[in-house]
C-alpha cells in the first residue's frame, strides 16, 4: 500500500480529536433562522401521465442546499491556504524552521483577516490547534520507532528519513507554540496544511481530503440537528457530496494566497500606494474570496440563538 493510501484510511477517521464534533459551520443558524421554509420543494423528475412527481424530503433539501453553497464558499476561500502551507513546506526543504515558522504565521495573519465572522475564526482555530495536538501526540515518531527499520530500507536511507521527520516535527511543534503564546492564530487551513506536509501526503490529497472533511462534518451535523437521518446521512456522501467535492477541488486546486513570503514560484501582488486600495484584487480570479455573502451573516447570528447544540 502506498503512502497516501494509508495516510487517507488513517486521516479519514471520524473518531480523530479534530475538535469538527462542536461546529455546524453556521447550519445550525441556518435552519434556526427558518431558510429551508424559503426555498421551493425540488423536483427531480417531471411528471407524466406515467410517471409521478418525485418530490426531495425537506431536511435532505434542505442540508443539501446547504452543503453546496457553504462547500464552495469554504473552498474558494480556504483551499488557497492549504495548497500555499503545503507546497510551501515540501517545497523549501533547504530553508530553516525559523524562516517556515515566519512564513507560515504570514498565511494564518491572512486568512484570520479574509475571514469575516467571529464564530468562524473560533472555530477554526480551536480546530487548528487541535489538529496539531493530534499530530504531536499521535502521529509524530517515537524514539523507539528505530528498533523498526523498514525492510529493504538501508540505515542510510533509513537516518536521512528520519532526521527530515524530526525537522518537520520541530517545526509543528515551533508553531503550536507560536499559536500558545498568541502570535499567530493558528487557523484551521493552515494547520491542514502543516499536518498532511509532514505526513508526507501529496498536495493532491490533502486538497481532496480537506474538502471531503468538511462536508462530512455538515452531514454529521445534519444528523445531530436531525434534518436527515444516518442512511440518508451516507446515501448523500456516495452519491451527490461526491460530485460536490470533485467539482470544488478542480475549481479551487490552482487558486494561491497571493502571500509570496519564502516561495518564488507565487506571483507576487503590486504593493498599493500608501492609503490608497489596490482595487485590481477585486477583479483577480486566482486569490481567495468570500463568495457567499449570506452563508456568513447567518454564521455570523449563531451566538444570538436561545438555544444551541454546537458552538458554531
Amino acid at each position: 500500500m502506498d503512502n497516501d493510501s494509508y495516510l487517507l484510511l488513517l486521516l479519514s477517521d471520524g473518531n480523530l480529536p479534530t475538535g469538527s464534533f462542536v461546529s455546524s459551520s453556521g447550519l445550525e443558524s441556518y435552519l434556526k433562522h427558518g431558510f429551508p421554509l424559503i426555498f421551493p420543494d425540488l423536483v427531480s423528475s417531471q411528471s407524466t401521465s406515467q410517471q409521478p412527481v418525485i418530490q426531495i424530503p425537506q431536511g435532505i433539501q434542505a442540508t443539501l442546499v446547504f452543503i453546496e453553497q457553504s462547500l464552495a464558499a469554504y473552498a474558494r476561500l480556504s483551499l488557497p491556504f492549504v495548497s500555499d502551507t503545503h507546497s510551501l513546506i515540501v517545497n523549501e526543504t533547504a530553508a530553516t524552521n525559523e524562516k517556515l515558522l515566519v512564513a507560515l504565521q504570514s498565511f494564518d495573519q491572512r486568512y484570520e483577516a479574509m475571514t469575516l465572522n467571529h464564530i468562524t475564526r473560533r472555530a477554526s482555530k480551536a480546530q487548528g490547534v487541535a489538529l496539531l495536538t493530534l499530530f504531536s501526540k499521535g502521529f509524530s515518531l517515537p524514539n523507539w520507532s528505530a528498533s523498526f527499520v523498514g525492510e529493504g530500507t538501508s540505515e542510510r536511507e533509513e537516518s536521512i528519513h528520519t532526521a527530515h521527520r524530526k525537522k518537520l516535527e520541530a517545526l509543528v511543534d515551533a508553531f503550536k507554540s507560536s499559536i500558545r503564546r498568541g502570535e499567530t492564530p493558528g487557523h484551521l487551513p493552515t494547520c491542514w496544511g502543516v499536518l498532511t506536509a509532514a505526513l508526507l501526503l501529496s498536495k493532491e490529497r490533502s486538497q481532496q481530503l480537506f474538502l471531503f472533511l468538511y462536508a462530512r462534518s455538515l452531514l454529521s451535523a445534519a444528523i445531530r440537528l436531525n434534518t436527515i437521518g444516518p442512511y440518508a446521512s451516507q446515501q448523500l456522501l456516495l452519491h451527490v457530496v461526491k460530485g460536490m467535492v470533485e467539482r470544488d477541488v478542480s475549481n479551487c486546486s490552482s487558486v494561491r494566497t497571493g502571500v509570496t513570503e519564502l516561495t518564488r514560484s507565487h506571483r507576487a501582488l503590486p504593493t498599493p500606494a500608501p492609503l490608497q486600495e489596490d482595487w485590481t484584487r477585486l477583479e483577480a480570479n486566482d486569490l481567495p474570496a468570500t463568495t457567499w455573502p449570506l452563508g456568513e451573516i447567518i454564521a455570523a447570528r449563531h451566538d444570538l440563538q436561545h438555544s444551541r447544540i454546537f458552538n458554531s
